[in-house]
């Protein structure tokens, strides 16, 4: 009852649950914003347990959702002017997709949540609805054999919960296929560029000071000179892999994610030379920059198939045991030969 977007009680025949609104109040949207770039995304969570949304009775319908936050607002937000159910399981606040996966979304915390919360006793009908995303993870026949409640899959996104529930729990074929438009690949980007700067700045720093170590002259200026190449390329692989790649995904070449990395870093470089990006460096430093940038757009290209809709595990085991090779052979080569033009002065 204590959560900062529950607006009150709501009496049920087993005692009071927490009352919501669809309505997103200033501070969800900001935890929603401040999640998306990666903070606190592991403890953005709502307490597991029973919820209710409107003024539900008896008969309405009982949605099923993950303890992941933006899951929660996500359900709810999908929802105005209606009255439902929300239980709400502990997927260590994993969203509904990956917990499925994960199998914190799963038969055994469906039916736990169900007896804890006594639904039976507080609903008239014996149907939940869960997400579709959800169903690697639950078996509904063993549901029903172990609550006597019928475990329905909604739509696979909560937009269309609206016109499920007012067809009588009937989807289309439209609502069973998820789509990866560019506007929902936009919205994984900021994680995955906050994940990138953090390891990429310790990198750039233990380049900076074997910089200052190895090159002739004062410390800080030849430091200074010496990390130039390795950050632009750190920070262009980045941008390649991390951005670029995701937006231009259906239309870059290949099946492999690592081999579309490839291509984007390789046409990214490619223009960035074109306009005189690497004027100034070494002919050493101009080739370790070629493959840092080339090294790290190939990784974080190959890193987000952990994102994307259309992956499986096994493809992507086939994936990295050629590409991560790969990857270490070009990062290797990259400090390899900016190494090579510190102690030899290139």
């Amino acid at each position: 009852m204590d959560q900062p977007f529950v607006i009150g009680p709501w009496n049920t025949p087993v005692g009071p649950v927490p009352r919501v609104s669809s309505t997103l109040s200033g501070r969800d949207r900001w935890g929603a914003l401040c999640v998306r770039w990666g903070f606190r995304r592991l403890r953005y969570t709502v307490d597991p347990g029973l919820y209710a949304l409107g003024s539900p009775g008896p008969m309405d319908p009982v949605l099923v959702t993950a303890n992941y936050k933006l899951s929660f607002d996500t359900l709810r937000a999908a929802l105005p002017g209606r009255s439902v159910w929300i239980l709400v399981l502990d997927t260590k606040g994993i969203n509904v997709w990956c917990a499925a996966g994960k199998g914190t979304f799963g038969t055994d915390e469906v039916v736990f949540r169900l007896q804890a919360s006594r639904l039976e006793e507080i609903v008239f009908h014996r149907r939940l609805i869960l997400p579709q995303l959800s169903a690697p993870g639950v078996a509904a026949r063993h549901v029903k054999t172990q609550t006597g409640f019928t475990a329905l899959f909604g739509p696979v996104e909560a937009r269309d919960l609206p016109a499920y529930l007012d067809a009588g729990f009937k989807a289309t074929e439209t609502m069973r296929r998820k789509k990866f438009p560019w506007k929902d690949r936009l919205v994984l980007i900021p994680v995955e560029l906050v994940h990138s700067l953090q390891w990429s700045a310790m990198i750039a720093a233990a380049f900076f000071v074997l910089g200052g170590l190895l090159s002739k002259g004062p410390f800080w200026a030849s430091a200074w000179k010496a990390t130039v190449g390795p950050v632009s390329a750190l920070g262009h692989g980045i941008v390649s892999g991390a951005v670029l790649t995701p937006l231009l995904l259906p239309w870059l070449p290949g099946r492999a994610f690592t081999t579309k990395g490839l291509f984007t870093g390789g046409s990214w470089a490619a223009m960035l030379w074109f306009f005189g990006h690497v004027e100034g460096l070494q002919p050493l430093d101009t080739v370790s920059w070629a493959l840092g940038l080339l090294s790290v757009s190939a990784f974080l290209s190959m890193n987000f198939t952990g994102a994307s809709t259309y992956t499986s595990l096994s493809g992507v085991r086939r994936e990295m045991r050629w590409a991560v090779p790969l990857e270490v052979l070009l990062f290797a080569g990259f400090v390899g030969t900016w190494l090579w033009a510190r102690w030899f002065g290139s």
